[in-house]
């Protein structure tokens, strides 16, 4: 799970896939390679997903305090670089007791996890998986989502599809267009569209807004067509 900037809703998409592999009676486990900005005691992005997702199997295998990309974050608290061998053992190890593994990134895939820069995309040359991109609605979208999968696809790593981390109650003409052009962006389908705020929901009414915006890839309901369907055009109108 990786995205194309910070905040762009990974954790909550990551607990939506977890949520509903969790319904349907499989074993997940969530993986936090780093977790930035963060002190001990206080709740991070697995806590998250813990809360929303029910009761998974997760591993958060580093924690600096300080909200820094991982090797920079690491340098400044004097904790050790958690590095791509060491996630790629952790998946492994947990993949023979799971149905499902997810491991979460820090930002987006080529953030810098140590010295000597090795990052998410390693990780997941490393385990053979799948990469999910979460992506923003809005504007300036289109430049990240392909930036991300041009350099997933030129490390030889498979791009399974983009979800939109995070839909505005109120989209305007760039998010309308943006459904239409992500997929494109990606080289990859549009996987799901998450409505903004859900993470905030009880873990009942949060697993069915998961299966409502997340792809039958995942073992929700999403229809791309059907959802756009709902929303004005993005071609401009003919003029008289």
């Amino acid at each position: 799970m990786t995205g194309t900037d910070t905040e762009v809703g990974k954790t909550v998409v990551t607990a939506g896939i977890a949520a509903i592999a969790g319904e349907h009676g499989h074993r997940v486990a969530v993986i936090k390679p780093a977790q930035t900005g963060v002190r001990d005691g206080e709740p991070g992005d697995v806590d998250v997903v813990r809360r929303l997702a029910g009761d998974i199997n997760t591993r958060e295998l580093r924690r600096y305090p300080d909200p820094l990309a991982p090797d920079t974050a690491a340098r400044r608290s004097g904790i050790e670089h958690v590095t791509p061998a060491e996630v790629a053992e952790a998946a492994a190890d947990l993949n023979t007791s799971h149905d499902l593994v997810l491991v979460e990134g820090a930002g987006g895939l080529l953030v810098r996890l140590d010295a000597k820069g090795g990052s998410l995309a390693d990780v997941a040359w490393s385990l053979a998986a799948p990469v999910v991109i979460v992506a923003r609605a809005g504007l300036g979208t289109l430049n990240a989502t392909a930036l991300t999968a041009e350099v997933a696809t030129r490390r030889g790593l498979n791009v399974a599809g983009v979800v939109v981390g995070a839909w505005p109650a109120e989209p305007g003409l760039a998010e309308t267009c943006n459904l239409t052009d992500l997929p494109v962006a990606a080289g990859a389908p549009l996987l799901g569209v998450l409505d903004e705020g859900i993470g905030t929901l009880s873990p009942g009414a949060f697993v069915v807004a998961a299966e409502r915006g997340l792809s039958p890839w995942f073992g929700g309901r999403f229809d791309p067509e059907q959802f756009a369907a709902g929303l004005p055009s993005c071609d401009r109108g003919m003029s008289l």
